[in-house]
């Protein structure tokens, strides 16, 4: 299957700007060939690629709505790395197992404050294409650790955090749940500060094993363990 972004409106589908180049100049794609376009909203539609010029357009034959989509929902909230390629591979290897939504969180000891969120979403777009997902995650601005504390639903939140003196659970022990927020730790982790806050908020704290694991690593760990657990 060949999968394009693009919008669709009822009966109207239109191909991204960006994708009918690609189709055109990087693919050479032919007229009539079997093209298939997804908003990342749930719907696809399937037809015959059309070319007019330089633009590419579909010959409707179908279009399929409310495709399925993951469940559990999982929400990794991870604090990136000095490394942007590291958080990168991340956010590649993540939307590849069905991750639903990615936020940036700003910590005590973030060093990186800058990041070009545009372009994490194209990148998880191409990686939703590539996997074939008909429903792409959503990349959330990057936010400060205390602000994302309001918003959370302690019920089904967990921290992954390196204090072996805390308490904490083992993934195994995790109920099973429709929506699971994660939160993982920048390099160096979450200061003591920060992990008595996400106590007293009453996020649960679960260990990812015996090895030290890096951030994007715990990131891609979580998001496998969740992809096993996938409906």
């Amino acid at each position: 299957m060949k999968l394009f972004y693009g919008e669709i409106e009822g009966n109207q589908v239109t191909i991204n700007d960006e994708e009918q180049q690609h189709i055109v100049k990087v693919l050479r794609m032919k007229e009539g060939e079997a093209i298939h376009v997804t908003d990342g909203k749930g719907n696809l539609a399937s037809g015959k690629l059309m070319i007019e010029g330089k633009k590419a357009n579909i010959i409707v034959d179908e279009i399929k709505t409310d495709m399925p989509n993951f469940i559990p929902a999982l929400h990794i909230a991870i604090a990136p790395t000095k490394n942007i390629d590291r958080i990168e591979f991340f956010i590649e290897k993540a939307v590849e197992m069905g991750i639903s939504e990615i936020t940036l969180l700003q910590t005590e000891k973030t060093e990186r404050k800058n990041l070009n969120i545009d372009k994490l979403r194209k990148q998880a777009i191409a990686a939703s294409k590539q996997s074939l997902r008909f429903h792409f995650p959503v990349i959330n601005d990057s936010i400060k650790i205390q602000d994302f504390l309001k918003k959370i639903n302690p019920e089904n939140t967990f921290v992954a955090h390196c204090h072996e003196n805390l308490h904490r659970i083992a993934l195994k022990e995790i109920p099973t749940l429709d929506h699971i927020t994660f939160l993982i730790g920048p390099e160096g982790d979450f200061s003591e500060k920060e992990i008595m806050t996400l106590a007293e908020h009453h996020v649960k704290a679960v260990s990812l094993g015996n090895q030290r694991l890096r951030t994007e690593t715990a990131g891609i760990f979580v998001a496998a363990w969740n992809y096993n657990n996938l409906e």
